[in-house]
């Protein structure tokens, strides 16, 4: 018998939104489905929105306690084996959840489904849609150290394996799908990579919880980093490729920081230096001429390199 599966979806202040995200969770092609929406609050039209799907949906408000609060909420409420967590901003396409339930045939260890995301761009007068691939290796320690894990949306999740990690974190205040992930690896939860992209994640704003308050997501960030980094060496599990990955973020968080807090990002690099001697950077971040400064003067000379660069380019 097919599993049943939830599509839980917390709400708060998204009466622009919160319909298309409802119809594309009952327009699921998978049948064995329940669609579960928590009102965190709203003081906008949400819940009336909510209510017009009638019976075809459950659904409940009360005050206004934070994202985590309400998804830890529609875990308590959700019957299906398998959840499938939406914003209320963001929508999926169809046949989503059914692909990603067919795929298990050849998964069926795997505690976290895991599928790229189509990141849809609404900032400009027309939509415009981008498939965010995830790259190989799909080593989940290193995926998550690179931040290419997926956003919410994108995954099924074994009810069960959330139950044992405790759900979500309420405090946590950004990045919340990466500390969860962070948590269930350490728990030795099963990852598995689906190749069908049907969640949609929404670009609207830039007052979204990992965007209002960079500073504060960055610091998120190397939290989370440097857990797994201790988590790995305790386990004996801290391959040289995951520190090299694990750096190679740390490094792309320090070119951020450089432009607002150039101490910050100068003691990031004496941390990168201090776990991986030899350590170069790569990617887009790092062209072939801060390659070579970074080589050659380190860190803060490669910056200032780039910093005279684009000095002169504009």
């Amino acid at each position: 018998m097919l599993p049943k599966v939830s599509v839980l979806i917390p709400c708060y202040n998204a009466d622009r939104w919160i319909a298309q995200a409802v119809q594309s969770a009952l327009d699921q092609t998978y049948p064995h489905k329940e669609v579960i929406v928590v009102d965190d609050g709203s003081t906008d039209r949400s819940l009336e929105v909510i209510q017009s799907f009638g019976d075809r949906i459950r659904w409940e408000t009360g005050k206004n306690r934070g994202g985590n609060a309400a998804r830890n909420r529609l875990l308590e409420l959700s019957t299906g084996e398998w959840l499938q967590y939406l914003d209320a901003d963001d929508y999926l396409l169809p046949d989503k959840i059914e692909q990603q339930i067919n795929y298990l045939s050849q998964a069926s260890s795997a505690d976290v489904l895991y599928s790229p995301s189509i990141y849809e761009d609404c900032q400009g007068e027309t939509p415009q849609r981008q498939i965010y691939p995830i790259p190989e290796p799909y080593d989940p320690w290193i995926l998550l150290a690179r931040w290419f894990l997926p956003q919410t949306g994108s995954p099924l999740w074994r009810k069960q394996a959330l139950l044992d990690v405790g759900g979500w974190e309420p405090e946590q205040p950004c990045c919340q799908e990466h500390e969860l992930y962070l948590r269930l690896l350490m728990a030795g939860k099963q990852f598995e990579y689906c190749p069908h992209a049907g969640s949609v994640y929404r670009q609207w704003s830039e007052s979204t919880l990992c965007k209002k308050d960079k500073s504060k997501t960055q610091q998120q960030r190397l939290l989370i980093k440097d857990r797994l980094e201790t988590h790995l060496k305790q386990q004996g599990l801290l391959t040289p490729e995951r520190q090299h990955a694990i750096n190679q973020a740390r490094f792309e968080c320090a070119r951020m920081i450089w432009l607002s807090d150039r101490s910050w990002a100068e003691k990031l690099a004496a941390k990168i230096k201090s776990t991986e001697r030899n350590f170069i950077p790569s990617g887009s971040a790092a062209p072939k001429f801060y390659q070579v400064a970074y080589r050659l003067f380190g860190f803060s000379a490669a910056e200032q390199f780039a910093q005279l660069k684009r000095s002169f380019i504009q």
